[in-house]
């Protein structure tokens, strides 16, 4: 019987690993990977306050900057137990997307060196081209500049900010009579982004916009221990999820670019876009409630007095700029 016992347990383990062989098949693969989730878009609460704004800058003629995103780094050094870093290394990116939902002109700066590159190569001779010219030429002021750059970094990673949690055991004295168990917790952290926008020419700062946001986690969990007659039942089920911390990076990373934008559309506060901000919940969007104890340092009530004013954004630029901040 026990023989029986054994080759059954043996069956078993040959069936669960049979899609598994040390020899790969005629498609040069060992096994088939899981998994058939599609790729789908990646937004945030504040992509339809993006999206909001870029159609109503093209609804208005509104002539966006011209922005290049410099490196956002992170500043937490943050480190995982495996060796990598705990937060994204890619917020320039996510930055750089944000921009493109919004509707700015985007001018490279983060990665120039294949243009680097091409030309050193043109200015060698060595790029040829199709017509009349067998090489490219190299004309004065071919590319564009960028009238701001936005820069920053990841500042805060703070762990466990709070957390609770409840665990509940109940059973007959006679343990044979089963045993059951009920736990859960919930914990909070959260990350800070500190964000400076600056005019290329002047290298004046124009903005700075920090942001923090919360992220919360949970653990549930439930299990049943009993004898019956001479068999042990003991069955445990449980659930872990965690908010995104990364996404949490994107979510606050594109609030900025929210705010960028909307002083460049000259929509204050993004009064325009106000109900895809506030179907979001944002209690720092245009419809929070300002309280009669609040008061503001002196370095924010000056950035707010100068976001009042219809040309503190282009004060400086180029005439040919048309469109930004009432300039006609």
């Amino acid at each position: 019987m026990r023989a029986l016992k054994t080759l059954a347990v043996l069956a078993a383990t040959t069936a669960l690993t049979a899609c598994v062989t040390p020899h790969s098949g005629n498609d040069g693969m060992y096994a088939l990977p899981i998994g058939d989730a599609p790729v789908t878009a990646n937004p945030t609460a504040y992509t339809p306050a993006l999206d909001c704004l870029n159609a109503y800058a093209r609804g208005n003629n509104v002539a966006a900057p011209r922005i290049a995103v410099g490196r956002i780094l992170d500043y937490t050094g943050s480190v995982s137990e495996e060796g990598g870093r705990r937060i994204t290394q890619g917020a320039s990116l996510m930055a750089m997307s944000a921009f493109n939902k919004a509707g700015a002109r985007l001018v490279e700066r983060f990665d120039t060196s294949v243009t680097e590159l091409e030309l050193r190569y043109a200015n060698n001779r060595l790029i040829g081209q199709e017509g009349d010219e067998n090489v490219r030429r190299i004309y004065a002021g071919q590319m564009p500049g960028s009238d701001y750059y936005f820069v920053g970094g990841i500042t805060e990673l703070n762990y466990n900010i709070r957390s609770m949690g409840v665990d509940a055991q109940g059973g007959h004295t006679d343990a044979r009579d089963g045993v059951g168990n009920l736990g859960g917790r919930l914990y909070v952290m959260n990350i800070a982004l500190d964000f400076r926008l600056i005019d290329t020419r002047t290298l004046e700062v124009v903005d700075v916009i920090s942001y923090q946001k919360q992220i919360i986690g949970r653990e549930l969990r439930a299990g049943v221990f009993s004898f019956f007659d001479d068999t042990i039942i003991d069955i445990a089920a449980g659930e872990r999820a965690l908010e995104p911390v990364q996404l949490a990076v994107r979510a606050g990373v594109e609030r900025a670019v929210v705010e960028v934008m909307s002083r460049f559309y000259n929509v204050r506060d993004s009064a325009v876009c106000a109900a895809a901000i506030q179907a979001e919940g944002d209690p720092m969007g245009p419809g929070a409630v300002q309280t009669a104890n609040s008061t503001q340092s002196p370095a924010t009530a000056a950035i707010e007095q100068a976001r009042t004013s219809p040309d503190t954004w282009n004060a400086r630029r180029d005439d040919n700029f048309t469109g930004l901040r009432g300039r006609s």
